[in-house]
Protein backbone atom coordinates (compact mmCIF):
# COMPACT_ATOMS: atom_id res chain seq x y z
CA UNK A 1 0.00 0.00 0.00
CA UNK A 2 0.99 3.09 -1.12
CA UNK A 3 0.50 6.27 1.37
CA UNK A 4 0.97 8.57 -1.33
CA UNK A 5 -1.73 6.64 -3.73
CA UNK A 6 -5.20 8.45 -2.85
CA UNK A 7 -6.89 5.33 -4.75
CA UNK A 8 -5.64 3.15 -2.45
CA UNK A 9 -7.13 4.93 0.54
CA UNK A 10 -11.00 4.18 -0.51
CA UNK A 11 -12.90 2.05 1.11
CA UNK A 12 -15.42 -0.17 -0.35
CA UNK A 13 -19.35 0.57 -1.23
CA UNK A 14 -21.34 -0.33 1.57
CA UNK A 15 -25.09 -0.70 1.36
CA UNK A 16 -27.46 1.12 3.38
CA UNK A 17 -29.11 -1.12 5.85
CA UNK A 18 -32.63 -2.47 5.25
CA UNK A 19 -35.56 -1.53 6.49
CA UNK A 20 -36.66 -4.96 8.62
CA UNK A 21 -40.52 -5.78 8.23
CA UNK A 22 -41.78 -3.29 11.33
CA UNK A 23 -43.49 -1.39 10.90
CA UNK A 24 -46.09 -2.47 8.14
CA UNK A 25 -46.53 -0.36 5.13
CA UNK A 26 -49.95 1.29 5.02
CA UNK A 27 -51.47 -0.72 2.53
CA UNK A 28 -50.41 -4.44 4.86
CA UNK A 29 -52.43 -2.68 7.66
CA UNK A 30 -55.39 -2.57 5.70
CA UNK A 31 -55.20 -5.99 4.32
CA UNK A 32 -54.73 -7.17 7.49
CA UNK A 33 -58.01 -5.21 8.82
CA UNK A 34 -59.86 -6.36 5.75
CA UNK A 35 -58.82 -10.17 6.48
CA UNK A 36 -59.98 -9.58 10.20
CA UNK A 37 -63.57 -7.83 8.54
CA UNK A 38 -63.90 -10.80 6.68
CA UNK A 39 -63.35 -13.53 9.58
CA UNK A 40 -65.39 -11.56 12.16
CA UNK A 41 -68.43 -11.67 9.76
CA UNK A 42 -67.78 -15.36 8.37
CA UNK A 43 -67.73 -16.19 12.54
CA UNK A 44 -70.94 -14.25 12.57
CA UNK A 45 -72.80 -15.75 9.76
CA UNK A 46 -71.92 -18.96 10.74
CA UNK A 47 -72.69 -18.45 14.34
CA UNK A 48 -75.99 -16.95 12.83
CA UNK A 49 -77.13 -20.02 10.78
CA UNK A 50 -76.35 -22.21 13.52
CA UNK A 51 -78.82 -20.35 16.19
CA UNK A 52 -81.27 -19.95 13.34
CA UNK A 53 -81.44 -24.00 12.97
CA UNK A 54 -81.33 -25.15 16.64
CA UNK A 55 -84.61 -26.03 16.38
CA UNK A 56 -83.78 -28.59 13.88
CA UNK A 57 -80.74 -30.12 16.05
CA UNK A 58 -83.15 -30.11 18.71
CA UNK A 59 -86.02 -31.97 16.74
CA UNK A 60 -83.34 -34.55 15.24
CA UNK A 61 -81.74 -35.25 18.73
CA UNK A 62 -85.42 -35.97 20.14
CA UNK A 63 -86.61 -37.78 17.22
CA UNK A 64 -83.27 -40.14 17.63
CA UNK A 65 -84.58 -40.66 21.40
CA UNK A 66 -88.18 -41.68 20.06
CA UNK A 67 -86.92 -43.48 17.73
CA UNK A 68 -85.21 -45.35 20.87
CA UNK A 69 -88.51 -45.81 22.76
CA UNK A 70 -90.52 -46.81 19.72
CA UNK A 71 -93.68 -49.07 20.23
CA UNK A 72 -97.10 -49.38 18.41
CA UNK A 73 -98.67 -47.13 21.48
CA UNK A 74 -101.11 -44.68 21.01
CA UNK A 75 -98.69 -42.89 23.35
CA UNK A 76 -95.64 -42.88 21.27
CA UNK A 77 -97.50 -41.11 18.51
CA UNK A 78 -98.73 -38.63 19.95
CA UNK A 79 -95.55 -37.82 20.98
CA UNK A 80 -94.29 -37.73 16.88
CA UNK A 81 -97.08 -35.63 16.14
CA UNK A 82 -96.12 -33.19 18.97
CA UNK A 83 -92.70 -33.29 17.78
CA UNK A 84 -93.58 -32.78 14.07
CA UNK A 85 -96.21 -30.07 15.49
CA UNK A 86 -93.60 -28.22 17.17
CA UNK A 87 -90.98 -28.42 14.42
CA UNK A 88 -93.34 -27.19 11.88
CA UNK A 89 -94.47 -24.00 13.90
CA UNK A 90 -90.71 -23.22 13.66
CA UNK A 91 -90.18 -23.91 10.42
CA UNK A 92 -93.24 -22.13 8.40
CA UNK A 93 -94.32 -19.85 11.22
CA UNK A 94 -97.10 -17.97 8.99
CA UNK A 95 -98.94 -20.56 8.61
CA UNK A 96 -99.78 -21.86 12.63
CA UNK A 97 -99.39 -25.22 12.19
CA UNK A 98 -99.90 -25.59 15.75
CA UNK A 99 -103.24 -25.19 15.68
CA UNK A 100 -103.63 -27.81 12.79
CA UNK A 101 -105.43 -31.37 13.86
CA UNK A 102 -107.02 -34.43 11.84
CA UNK A 103 -107.49 -34.07 8.20
CA UNK A 104 -105.62 -30.29 7.87
CA UNK A 105 -102.80 -31.96 9.88
CA UNK A 106 -102.24 -34.54 7.25
CA UNK A 107 -102.65 -32.39 4.03
CA UNK A 108 -100.12 -30.01 5.72
CA UNK A 109 -97.17 -32.39 6.20
CA UNK A 110 -97.83 -33.82 2.63
CA UNK A 111 -97.74 -30.11 1.69
CA UNK A 112 -94.25 -29.68 3.05
CA UNK A 113 -92.81 -33.86 2.61
CA UNK A 114 -89.93 -33.79 0.59
CA UNK A 115 -90.46 -36.12 -1.24
CA UNK A 116 -93.36 -39.60 -2.09
CA UNK A 117 -96.25 -37.21 -0.75
CA UNK A 118 -98.32 -39.64 -2.66
CA UNK A 119 -96.87 -42.70 -1.62
CA UNK A 120 -96.56 -40.98 2.32
CA UNK A 121 -100.18 -39.94 2.63
CA UNK A 122 -101.58 -43.91 3.94
CA UNK A 123 -98.71 -43.80 6.55
CA UNK A 124 -99.06 -39.52 7.21
CA UNK A 125 -102.68 -40.90 7.84
CA UNK A 126 -101.63 -43.68 10.13
CA UNK A 127 -99.41 -41.54 12.76
CA UNK A 128 -102.22 -38.45 13.07
CA UNK A 129 -104.85 -41.28 13.42
CA UNK A 130 -102.86 -43.28 15.66
CA UNK A 131 -102.23 -40.64 18.24
CA UNK A 132 -105.99 -40.41 19.69
CA UNK A 133 -107.38 -44.17 18.68
CA UNK A 134 -107.30 -46.98 21.51
CA UNK A 135 -105.06 -49.43 19.12
CA UNK A 136 -102.47 -47.31 16.73
CA UNK A 137 -102.62 -48.42 13.31
CA UNK A 138 -99.52 -47.46 12.01
CA UNK A 139 -95.94 -49.09 12.24
CA UNK A 140 -93.22 -47.38 14.48
CA UNK A 141 -90.58 -47.82 11.39
CA UNK A 142 -92.00 -46.49 8.90
CA UNK A 143 -93.26 -43.45 10.74
CA UNK A 144 -90.14 -42.96 12.17
CA UNK A 145 -88.88 -42.88 8.47
CA UNK A 146 -91.36 -40.47 7.07
CA UNK A 147 -90.19 -38.38 10.51
CA UNK A 148 -86.68 -38.23 9.17
CA UNK A 149 -87.31 -37.37 5.64
CA UNK A 150 -90.07 -34.48 6.59
CA UNK A 151 -87.18 -33.49 9.22
CA UNK A 152 -84.11 -33.71 7.05
CA UNK A 153 -86.04 -31.76 4.13
CA UNK A 154 -86.51 -28.58 6.32
CA UNK A 155 -83.15 -27.36 6.66
CA UNK A 156 -82.90 -23.81 5.54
Amino acid sequence: MNPQDPLSQLKDIHLPATGGFWPPAPGWWLLALLVLLALAGLVWLLHRRRRRNRWLRLAKAELSGLEHQASPEPQWFAQLNSLLKRAARQRYPDKHPESLSGEAWVAFLLATAPKDRIASRPIVEAIVHSSWQPKASADPRQAMEFARSWLGGQAW
